[in-house]
């Protein structure tokens, strides 16, 4: 039997993934007592509500997130966001700035390529925000040439966030490779031989939204 790998964080009240986003409000919409007047005595139901930013947890953007004519969640084909052939990418935890020479020497053409930075340990800190890792806009155009269908992260952001350019989400989204950011448990994935998957909610109009991402290993590790 193949192994399930979670590579995503856990939404919860209160949760700050991104400084100056709101963070996601979770309550009951019919809590388990006031739902006992509607049914048989012993019979109770929960549903829960939720208010939240799309840019919340462990997310997928797709091209509309960075470009208006570009495809939503909707358009996303389950063949660009589900059994991808992944590849891992480690990078040492002294690098800021990942440039292209880290991908050199690959086959990467149609893989999930998942970068990670082990930024994931500061997740739900003050430290998490500052100074991450990120991709160059070398990387990206690198990445981009090589056909790649998705990117993923386990850092703050794919882009260097100390300025108001994006060139990796623009790059990448503007060739419609896929970016997910706020990954974690990278450490868990062999370098290659498993599978990736990362499925959105098919909204209309949206171009992010949290994802459960895991992998499916393929081989066992040595």
């Amino acid at each position: 039997m193949s192994k399930l790998i979670d590579l995503s964080h856990t939404v919860e009240d209160g949760l700050v993934t991104y400084k100056g986003l709101p963070a996601p409000i979770i309550c009951d919409y019919l809590s388990r007592e006031a739902s006992k007047s509607h049914y048989e005595e012993g019979t109770s139901f929960q549903i829960g509500k939720i208010e939240m930013c799309s840019n919340t947890g462990t997310y997928i953007d797709s091209p509309f997130h960075r470009y208006v004519d570009g495809n939503d969640l909707s358009e996303l084909p389950l063949e660009s966001v589900a059994h991808l052939d992944g590849v891992k990418i480690t990078i040492p935890d002294a690098i800021l700035a990942i440039d292209d020479s880290y991908f050199f020497n690959l086959e990467l053409t149609d893989k999930a390529v998942l970068i990670e930075t082990n930024w994931s340990r500061h997740w739900n800190t003050d430290l998490y925000y500052e100074h991450h890792p990120y991709l160059t806009e070398s990387a990206a155009t690198y990445l981009k040439s090589k056909g790649v269908s998705l990117v993923g992260i386990d850092s703050h952001n794919i882009d260097d966030t100390r300025g108001g350019a994006r060139p990796v989400h623009s790059t990448l989204l503007g060739a419609d490779i896929l970016i997910v950011e706020h990954m974690c448990n990278l450490q868990s994935l062999p370098d290659k031989g498993f599978y990736f998957y990362a499925v959105p909610v098919k909204i209309k109009g949206f171009g992010t939204f949290p994802v459960r991402t895991f992998a499916q290993l393929t081989e066992q590790k040595n």
